[in-house]
């Protein structure tokens, strides 16, 4: 089944989400306003606002007031992938030209700068202290998570909490802060909420896992961007740190990190090699024990039908090529 297919119900009220994503991203100035557009029209799954209307569902279910949430929440996931693009020099980024190769990393970063503002200025329709302040921190972790990545790239002395701490701040966080969010707009019972945010933070986590599994395992026309793209630009993740604990991996992933300059040839071998090691079946392991948390935390809610969805969607992670 396809992701879509799990939440096709919802499609008339994305679209209302998707019409207010393109009237909120313009701006007066031409530059910045294409290059938003530019972004907004790249696509993407619009995790963050399935997950608010999704969440909502448990509650009072009020399009309106949803609506500033979930705007608020894609807003800044496509933020932060503006930043992150400068950080890693991508030149794509779902197949399309990245902002920062299409003009320079200054219209980046103020394109990532401007998008971020418009989410605080959106969500100012939603009167409630509380989401502010949870949408603040979530706002300082992910800031605090690009810095780490930065100090990151190319440290071979790292652990898997070092990893594990960076894909929360990346990405779990802000699916979390998705599904919290949307309780909250919906008046959603606490306890309610307190699962449903337990189970947006797993499943964050297990999507950033199979992410970084794909990144090693797709082509570069799956993927968007050539394959290895994460170990070229320095950063380590789950199944490299996992393939590092061969000595003669470790070693020639030092002699090439010495460079810092490194080209698809160069990266192969090592790509080889932890595609045929056991570094992918441990990360699935991995990706997998999230999964089950996760579903622990949709025992807890009542049977409503967006529950089901929640479940279809932990089932598309796992076994997701793209």
């Amino acid at each position: 089944m396809k992701l879509a297919m799990t939440y096709s119900y919802l499609k008339p009220d994305l679209q209302v989400i998707e019409q207010a994503l393109e009237e909120t991203i313009q701006a007066k100035h031409p530059i910045l306003n294409e290059a938003s557009t530019q972004l907004l029209k790249a696509g993407g799954k619009r995790l963050r606002p399935i997950f608010v209307l999704l969440a909502a569902q448990f509650g009072n279910y009020n399009l309106s007031k949803l609506k500033s949430v979930a705007v608020a929440l894609e807003l800044i996931h496509m933020a932060s992938l503006v930043h992150d693009d400068v950080i890693d020099d991508a030149k794509l980024r779902r197949g399309m030209p990245t902002v920062k190769a299409k003009w320079d990393n200054r219209i980046a970063m103020y394109t990532g700068d401007y998008i971020f503002a418009r989410s605080l200025e959106y969500l100012s329709d939603l009167n409630n202290p509380r989401a502010h302040q949870i949408l603040a921190k979530t706002m300082i972790d992910l800031t605090v998570g690009e810095i780490e990545q930065i100090k990151d790239k190319y440290n071979l002395d790292q652990h898997l909490r070092h990893y594990l701490r960076r894909i929360k701040r990346k990405t779990a966080l802000l699916i979390s802060s998705s599904c919290q969010l949307g309780a909250i707009a919906a008046d959603v019972p606490i306890e309610q909420e307190k699962q449903l945010k337990r189970y947006g933070y797993y499943i964050g986590m297990s999507y950033q896992i199979i992410d970084d599994i794909l990144d090693f395992t797709s082509s570069a026309k799956q993927l968007g961007k050539p394959a290895g793209s994460d170990l070229m630009q320095g950063n380590i993740t789950l199944p490299a740190l996992i393939a590092m604990k061969d000595p003669s991996f470790s070693n020639k992933l030092m002699d090439l990190f010495s460079h810092q300059k490194i080209n698809q040839q160069q990266i192969d071998p090592l790509i080889h090699y932890i595609k045929n090691s056991d570094a992918i079946d441990k990360a699935f392991d991995l990706s997998n024990q999230y999964l089950e948390k996760a579903s622990r935390a949709l025992n807890e809610l009542p049977d409503v039908k967006a529950k089901q969805t929640f479940e279809d969607i932990a089932n598309y992670i796992g076994k997701r090529k793209s």
